[in-house]
Formats: C-alpha cells, sequence, structure tokens
C-alpha cells in the first residue's frame, strides 16, 4: 500500500532518499501552511522539525512510499521517541490540498542550530526545488537564538 509522505528536512536530498527508501518516488515540490520549520534536537545535533503557527510556510517535497519505506524510515527518524508521525495537509502547485504523512519532533525538544553538513543539505535542497532561502535562513535564527 503507497503512503504520501512529506519531506521538509534531509529528505528531501533524493540521492539520500533512493538509498535509504529504493521504493520511493517523488512527486513534486508542496508547502506547508500555517507551519513553522524549526531546528531542534538531542546531544546528537539539531535537525528539522516543524510546528504550527499562523502566517507561516514551510516547503516541502512530496513522496510516494511503500509499507517497506516507510519502515525504514520510521527507523531513521526514530520513531516513535524521536519524531512522531502525523498526517498534514499541504498545498500543491496547482493549488490543489491533499494531506500526507510527516515526521514532527517532540516539541519538547530544545532548539539548536544544526551542523554545517546537515545545514548544507537542506541548502542545497533549498536550491535544487527553487525554495525560498529566507524560511531556511529564518529556522536557523530562529533556533540559534536560545
Amino acid at each position: 500500500m503507497k503512503k504520501l509522505y512529506i519531506a521538509y528536512g534531509s529528505n528531501m536530498d533524493t540521492e539520500q532518499m533512493a538509498y535509504r527508501c529504493p521504493d520511493a518516488k517523488p512527486l513534486g515540490v508542496c508547502l506547508l501552511r500555517d507551519w513553522r520549520l524549526m531546528f531542534k534536537g538531542s546531544l546528537t545535533g539539531a535537525y528539522a522539525t516543524i510546528e504550527k503557527e499562523k502566517g507561516f510556510r514551510v516547503p516541502a517535497l512530496l513522496w510516494e512510499i511503500s509499507e517497506n519505506d516507510e519502515k525504514r524510515l520510521d527507523r531513521y527518524e526514530g520513531f516513535p521517541n524521536f519524531y512522531y508521525k502525523e498526517n498534514v495537509a499541504v498545498l500543491l502547485p496547482n493549488k490543489t490540498t491533499i494531506d500526507g504523512m510527516a515526521y514532527i519532533m517532540h516539541e519538547e525538544r530544545k532548539l539548536g542550530a544544526p551542523s554545517p553538513e546537515y545545514w548544507n543539505l537542506l541548502a542545497e535542497a533549498y536550491e535544487k526545488f527553487n525554495f525560498e532561502p529566507r524560511i531556511l535562513e529564518e529556522a536557523y535564527k530562529y533556533s540559534s537564538k536560545f
């Protein structure tokens, strides 16, 4: 059974996803409205997550994944301890809205700055998909001030 998966962090990297989730197919870009991108984490580092906040938006890549891909992603994302899964609505370029599954970090995690390697991975995806770099930069500033 296929599922729609919304990637807003490192899983926007198509090479990484090809390795991690061999059945996954990129379907195109989408937009999360009224969500804010930020970096939170643990002792291993800070990673992308989203939280509901009016007036913000987060660009993302929409994937079609298999059950096996989802199991692989669950392990990679540290589900259910680090990230949980939620169905969220996204806006497609043709102005239609659909629901897909996103991993969201538990809100009690602390804000922090991502590693340069992780930042570069996201910055490359933003450039590749013509996303507004300002959104990524604002997430960094917001997450680094604490």
